[in-house]
């Protein structure tokens, strides 16, 4: 008998009856209702969080601003709704509590009484970080949980960034209020070096006018000590001449005094003596004649007297100012030398003071410069990239879109493997009439090999086009991911015909187990790296891992080279197990075993 009238001979026997028609069916459709519902029910799970109903709880009692009290669990808890992330529930904290028990809710988030006033104690000396309480039951579900603290972490970030970009914010608005101040202070230093340039030139120059006015009155103590004595002598002379001026005068007023009474006597005597009266009368006229003469003379002396009475007085005055002056004289050069060096000093300190004010107006000039000038609204935008610097940016080799099309490699993978295995539950392995009527194992073994093979790439056809058509996963090479799936089966379909030839119904449950052994190692879900040895040394060397990693690249969009790599593989662990399997055939052919003649204890 040839190949194609072994397979003929199977098909028919698959097909005989309406049973046998209506079990090839089912099993036909194993792998289908495995591979596509499964891929169905997880399509896109992320995208459906929001139907996850969450409690959220905000006990916060916020803190008083003025005439208003913050809470930012309130913001917190409208921003989560608004986002609608998930199907939050604001409830009461025994509500809440209730609801996770019961299910009714599958985790909760509770901000306490003190959320805001934690916030805000980085302001206080207690600073201490706020609470946010994730409340999970397992009960419900495990990955609810898992998801519920991703929800948390989510939460913190968006409350850290709120705070940073406030705080961040405020620290803008200080520097930029310091800036305002640091201007006013450059201007302020710009005029005070103004001044003080001014007021140094004014040292300067007065300390060069009581230079030389210091210069100029060196000599001056012994100047007046000279004066000082010479007004002395003035003096003196001057009291001596009043003295005879007074005696001068004094004698004067007697002559006048007496004259009146001596000119009286004259004119008696005369009279006396008998002298002729026109000589007395003549005498007479003379001397009232000469009297207002000498009255005149006598004023004039008095007057003389008086003068020089005065300037005796002023000259002793003048004596004594000299003395006075001679005496101050050298206090006052004493004085004019301190104040000139005191006026070279103040230069000095002045010419510092200006370095001092140049340099302060430089250093405040240049710390302006340092600060930005910056906008209200250019403080806003840096204090929200200060609160949120990094924007994640993912460059991704390849994408397979959704989680549903991330698991597709490994479960089309492990739906092949099933329906392979759930055929050879109505099919048999080789033809017992092909064994004893023909010596040919390679023959029968490929006879044996290629029924299932062409059921099971029907199979993959079949699923392919749920996959890619129904639920409408991306596939970058369709031909290629196709023809890795139908090897896929292929393969699967001559291991599991080796185990069945060698082992009997022992070896169909033997698939069974390799199946499980395959779940864990082929790295379908977690990367096979997480696996604990000898699991992960495993991962190598199980076929069904080749064709998950091949499925990825093909259908992803990565390196062909890979996906060819995995088909190499295939092809060689395929060729392997048709050749085990043509031995056990041979085997078969020279003689029977006693598993032969006794039935299997599990079929």
């Amino acid at each position: 008998m040839k190949i194609p009238q072994l397979i003929r001979a199977e098909f028919a026997r698959l097909w005989a009856t309406p049973m046998a028609r209506l079990a090839f069916v089912a099993l036909m459709c194993v792998p289908l209702l495995y591979g596509g519902l499964y891929l169905w029910a997880n399509q896109d799970p992320y995208a459906r969080l929001d139907q996850v109903p969450v409690a959220l709880v905000v006990a916060d009692e916020g803190v008083q601003h003025g005439d208003t009290v913050r809470s930012v669990g309130d913001e917190v808890a409208k921003n989560l709704i608004e986002d609608g992330s998930f199907d939050w529930k604001r409830v009461s904290a025994k509500q809440a509590a209730e609801g996770v028990e019961s299910g009714l809710y599958d985790f909760s988030v509770t901000l306490p009484e003190d959320f805001t006033q934690a916030l805000e104690s980085s302001r206080s000396d207690t600073p201490h970080q706020a609470d946010v309480v994730l409340t999970t039951n397992d009960a419900n579900s495990y990955l609810a949980s898992t998801i519920g603290e991703q929800a948390v972490k989510r939460i913190q970030q968006q409350i850290v960034r709120s705070v940073n970009q406030e705080a961040a914010r405020t620290m803008l608005d200080g520097i930029a209020e310091i800036r305002v101040s640091l201007v006013d202070a450059s201007d302020g230093s710009g005029q005070l070096l103004a001044g003080t340039e001014q007021a140094r030139t004014g040292a300067g120059q007065l300390a060069a006018g009581l230079g030389q006015l210091r210069d100029g009155t060196a000599n001056l103590p012994a100047q007046t000590e000279a004066l000082a004595g010479g007004a002395a002598q003035v003096s003196a002379g001057n009291a001596q001449i009043a003295e005879i001026g007074n005696q001068v005068a004094g004698a004067s007023q007697q002559a006048i005094d007496r004259l009146a009474g001596d000119r009286d006597a004259i004119i008696a005597e005369l009279q006396a003596a008998g002298v002729d009266p026109a000589v007395i009368a003549s005498v007479q006229s003379r001397l009232a004649a000469a009297d207002p003469v000498l009255r005149d003379a006598n004023t004039r002396v008095q007057s003389a007297s008086a003068q020089l009475n005065a300037l005796a007085s002023g000259s002793q005055q003048l004596a004594g100012g000299a003395r006075q002056l001679a005496d101050a004289t050298p206090q006052l050069t004493a004085g004019i030398a301190t104040a000139a060096d005191g006026a070279g000093q103040l230069d000095t300190g002045l010419g510092a003071l200006v370095d001092g004010a140049s340099r302060l107006h430089d250093g405040l000039a240049g710390g302006v410069e340092r600060i930005p000038d910056s906008s209200d609204e250019l403080r806003g935008k840096q204090a929200a990239n200060i609160a949120d610097p990094v924007d994640v940016r993912t460059s991704q080799v390849t994408s397979a879109g959704t989680y549903g099309a991330g698991l597709a490699p490994f479960f089309v993978s492990l739906a092949a493997w099933i329906g392979i295995y759930a055929l050879f539950l109505i099919l048999k392995p080789v033809s017992r009439r092909a064994v004893t009527a023909i010596y040919a194992p390679i023959r029968v073994t490929i006879a044996g090999w290629a029924t299932p093979a062409l059921l099971g790439g029907v199979q993959m056809l079949a699923l392919f086009g749920i996959v890619a058509g129904v639920l409408g996963f991306g596939v970058t090479h369709p031909v290629p991911a196709y023809g890795m799936m139908a090897l896929a089966s292929a393969t699967f379909a001559a291991i599991i015909l080796a185990l069945n030839i060698w082992l009997g119904s022992v070896g169909q449950f033997m698939g069974l187990v390799l199946m499980v052994l395959q779940l864990v190692t082929a790295g379908g879900t977690f990367p096979w790296q997480t696996l604990p040895e000898p699991l992960s040394s495993l991962h190598h060397y199980l076929p069904m891992s080749f064709a998950v990693d091949g499925l990825r690249q093909l259908m992803y969009g990565g390196v062909i080279e890979q996906a060819g790599s995995a088909a190499l593989k295939l092809g060689l662990v395929l060729v392997i197990a048709l050749l085990v399997s043509a031995l056990g055939v041979a085997r078969m052919m020279r003689s029977r075993t006693l598993r032969d003649l006794q039935p299997s204890l599990i079929g």
